[in-house]
This record gives C-alpha cells, structure tokens and sequence, in this order.
C-alpha cells in the first residue's frame, strides 16, 4: 500500500455552510420554519419548474412519503428494479406494499420495461424507476408504459439532483420525483430530501405528512409557530428537514453549477483515459446531461480488481447488491442480467474534492491490473 488514501466520496462544506448554520443557532429557531421554506422556493426556482417542492430530512422519507401520498398499502404492488439502493424496497414494504423486482437493461443498468411487463398484475398500482447513477435515460418508455397501465410513476432520482432529461432539468417534469440531499449527493443538507410534483394532493399529503399528519401545519411551522387545534386523517411520520439542515442546503444549492462542472471534469478524464482498456466498460448514459453522483465501470474480474485498488490506497465500491438476493425481499425468480451485472460493476472515486493526480493514480492502478 502506498500514497495518501484516495476516497470514494466525501461531504465537501466550505465556510458558506458553517455560518448560515451558525445563524440559524443564533436565532435559537431549529426545527422546521422559514429556512426550510426558501430552501424549498429556491429549488424549484433552481429547477425552473412550475411543480411544488417539499422538504424532508432523508430521500428515503420522500419516497416513503410519496407512496403513502397516493395511498400504496398491504396488497398494492411496486415494479422497481432490483439493482439499487435498500431504500428503494424499503420505503415501498413500509406502506406494506411489495416491491416488486425488475430486470435492468445491460447498458444503462435502468429498469428493463420488457420485464417489468411481465411483472405485471392486478395489484401493480405503480412503478418506482431509480435513476441509477444519476441517469434518467429510458424514462420516456416508463412513462409511456404508465400511461398505457394506468400506473403511477414515482422517480427515484435520489442521485439525479442538478442533471438533466432531453435537456430539461430532472423534476420539472413527471409525476413524482424524489431527490436526496445526504451527505455525499451532488448537494447535501447534511441529511434530506425532497418531493417535487405538479399533483396538488400529493403535495398536500406531504407536506401533512412530514408533520405527523397534522393537517396544514406547514404554514404555521414557516411562519415560526405550530398548530394547537388540528385534525389528523392520514397517518403521518416525524420526517420534516430541519431549518438547520435547509441553511446548508441553500448554501450547497448557490454552488450548484460549480459542483455539476467539477463533477463532469470528473467523468469526461474517466471516459478519456479508460477508454481503450477492452476489460473495462463504460455505461450508456448521456454524461454531458448529468451531473455524476457515482461513476460506475463494468469490469472484468471485478473482485480481483476492486482489491488491487484498495490495496494501493484507493477506495471504490459496489453500488448496489440486488435487492432481490437479500433474504426479506427474496424471490422464487432470478434475473440472470442482475445478477451478472452484479459481478462486474465497479463505482470509482467521484467528488468535487478529487484531484486530477488522484484520478490519474486510479486509471495508473487499473491500467496495471491489466498489464496495459
């Protein structure tokens, strides 16, 4: 092992983030108010779109919240592949729904919509396709099959903040889209998330949502006060953001364009320099529409690989187990292209911090396991 230890991924705050936390400590106001509704303004001024945001402290939440807003319950099933994060399934088998899983198309590793018509039944009340590493690409035919089933859409797009679908910003367009805000996403607001929708109800449902159902409590929290006398109708959850988290995000959001351009710098060096090494393969994606959370090859010998690079001091990943391999959403089915894909994806060192001697390191080490 030698030279400094090359990361994945990390948070990356400037003084920006740390003194609008500070204000918001100094006015002794934490929880939910007026921070998180201008972080919420200036995201969908950001997004250009005529659609409602609404702030909550995960991405899990939001797609949680999202499903309960269209009433997803015990019996309704949820076409979502099965390569990608746990939080996928897991907010879908919270409503007590099942998830159900799908194939993903070889090269862009996106749902495969010839299988998820075969998934099909009476029970299917929606299909949640996950933007896996930060592309959409492939969403036009979900939509289209949506449409043809009678199906809501709800778009992972936890990694997919600041990208773009032929040309147009992800989320000004749709019919539920989730973003995430953690710590290592293109923007972070320490923790969070957020639903973006042009549907009213879904909105509403949220917004009461996030606040343990009270109903039209959003107001009074943004104008620094709470609700006494409330009704409840649905049921809720304690998964409002923080003023304290919005403060960073809204500091993250004013870099936005910075970070996508840094991140792009990231991935075109990447594309460059693997290109003509034959063991490792790029993914179809549109890269100049997106703003890269990850950077995933497929490579041969990946296990092989994968330990070379970390005993050089170079950390890389594998994004995601199939959900479908995990014993509380097993099933009595395989997905043979999962499965192999599973086998040969490698996630690489992506984040604004990263040098461009750091990404020559990593390309120097792969180029060695291959002898080329």
């Amino acid at each position: 092992m030698s030279g400094k230890k090359i990361r994945l991924s990390k948070s990356s705050i400037g003084e920006e983030e740390k003194e609008a936390v500070l204000k918001v400590l100094d006015k002794e106001f934490l929880g939910m108010g007026e921070e998180v509704m201008l972080f919420e303004e200036e995201i969908k001024a950001y997004l250009e779109t005529d659609f409602d945001v609404v702030c909550v402290n995960t991405g899990t939440s939001a797609l949680h919240l999202a499903l309960e807003a269209l009433d997803i319950k015990t019996g309704d099933e949820v076409l979502v592949p099965s390569l990608t994060y746990i939080a996928s399934f897991q907010a879908i088998s919270a409503c007590g729904a099942t998830p159900v899983s799908v194939e993903i198309d070889p090269n862009t590793l996106f749902i495969d919509m010839k299988d998820a018509k075969k998934r099909l039944t009476k029970n299917t009340k929606a299909i949640m396709p996950v933007h896996y590493a930060s592309s959409a690409k492939g969403m036009d035919e979900v939509y289209k099959f949506a449409k043809e089933q009678t199906l809501r859409v709800i778009e992972d797009a936890a990694q997919a903040f600041g990208s773009q679908r032929n040309g147009k910003k992800v989320g000004t367009r749709g019919d539920i889209l989730c973003f995430s805000f953690d710590g290592i996403k293109n923007i972070t607001s320490g923790e969070g998330g957020a639903i973006v929708s042009g549907d009213k109800i879904v909105i509403q449902r949220a917004q009461d949502g996030r606040l343990l159902g009270v109903e039209k409590d959003t107001q009074k929290r943004y104008a620094g006060q709470r609700s006494w006398d409330f009704d409840v109708k649905h049921q809720g959850f304690r998964y409002h953001m923080s003023n304290i988290m919005a403060a960073i995000g809204r500091e993250q959001l004013k870099k936005i364009d910075t970070i996508g351009s840094k991140r792009q710098s990231i991935v075109q060096y990447y594309i460059k320099a693997l290109k003509d090494i034959k063991e490792v393969q790029i993914l179809d994606f549109e890269f100049d529409q997106i703003i890269s959370h990850i950077f995933v090859v497929k490579a041969k010998n990946r296990d092989a690989l994968r330990e070379h690079l970390i005993n050089n001091n170079i950390e890389c990943g594998v994004h995601y187990k199939p959900n479908h391999l995990l014993s509380r959403y097993s099933t009595d089915y395989s997905l043979a292209v999962t499965e192999r894909i599973y086998e040969e994806i490698l996630t690489l060192p992506c984040h604004v911090d990263l040098e461009i001697e750091d990404q020559m390191s990593v390309v120097k080490s792969i180029k060695e396991f291959y002898n080329e």
